[in-house]
């Protein structure tokens, strides 16, 4: 369609018959994710606030499907690829992200470590390194004041504000040790997702919620005891990317349900669905 055909419709968004609007809503929307740049500039040199808020509605449905799309390629093709799925899911909140800015921000603190870590260093060593340039030199912390916030599984301002809960900032440093060729994986523990430090000869996990502070696996037993539960085998083995794509998403749920924010968590189990689980999975 031309510029003067979707104007035209636009102007007929405010239009009180609902088949008119219907039929005016489906013909925008068929135009597909490409025409999100036209319907922004039309909001913006739009006075009729009818005509304003459908346009909003019209840019997020139209926004939030690019983002089920995106969920689906990379759970079908794309999994080892971390900082895309946390870019995608990044793009939910704030769907104008680029990704090349967080691999910025990610290339300079890997720069940063690799300058400090020098050959034959001990796992520990090589460890405490990390754990000085991550906590020390960048200042990350955990964000135990506002633990609930959306913005706590938002990979951009988890880099920005250098505040996040424990996946997201166990995400940071694992996106740092990945390209360092580092053995540290996700271990996906109830109420606390920490890493692993795994080889044949040696293995042992890392709260990065608490600043690097390296535990052993008795450690996690004794947790796993503490809070009365089961021991299951994946509380101690390396998890995959898409494991730690659910439980983002989790915790996106769990923090709208906080904020009373119902259309969200319907919309984030919508997202569960691209990349095959059910609402009921997302949760322990």
């Amino acid at each position: 369609m031309t510029d003067s055909e979707l104007k035209a419709l636009v102007v007929l968004l405010d239009d009180e018959d609902p088949e008119v609007y219907s039929h005016v809503l489906d013909k925008i929307k068929s135009q597909g994710t490409g025409i999100i740049p036209f319907l922004e500039e039309q909001w913006e040199t739009q006075f009729n606030p009818v005509c304003q808020q459908r346009l909003e509605g019209i840019i997020h449905e139209l926004q939030f499907d690019l983002v089920c799309t995106r969920l689906r390629v990379w759970n079908e093709g794309n999994q080892n690829n971390l900082l895309e799925v946390l870019w995608i899911i990044a793009t939910y909140q704030f769907p104008d992200l680029g990704i090349d800015e967080l691999k910025k921000q990610i290339e300079e603190i890997y720069i940063e470590t690799w300058r400090q870590l020098k050959k034959n260093l001990s796992p520990f060593d090589q460890i405490k390194i990390i754990n000085n340039v991550i906590f020390r030199n960048y200042k990350f912390c955990a964000n135990s004041k506002n633990f609930h916030s959306p913005a706590n599984s938002m990979i951009n301002t988890v880099l920005e504000s250098k505040k996040g809960n424990p996946i997201s900032l166990c995400s940071v440093y694992l996106l740092i040790c990945q390209k360092l060729d580092l053995p540290l994986f996700g271990v996906n523990l109830p109420n606390l997702f920490m890493l692993t430090y795994k080889t044949d000869k040696l293995h042992f996990f890392i709260n990065v919620f608490n600043k690097g502070l390296v535990f052993s696996k008795d450690d996690i037993e004794n947790y796993i005891d503490h809070l009365k539960i089961t021991p299951r085998k994946s509380f101690f083995e390396p998890c995959d990317h898409r494991t730690i794509a659910v439980r983002y998403l989790r915790n996106l749920l769990i923090s709208f349900e906080h904020l009373g924010e119902h259309h969200k968590t319907d919309e984030i189990n919508q997202l569960l669905a691209a990349i095959g689980v059910r609402p009921i999975d997302s949760l322990f």
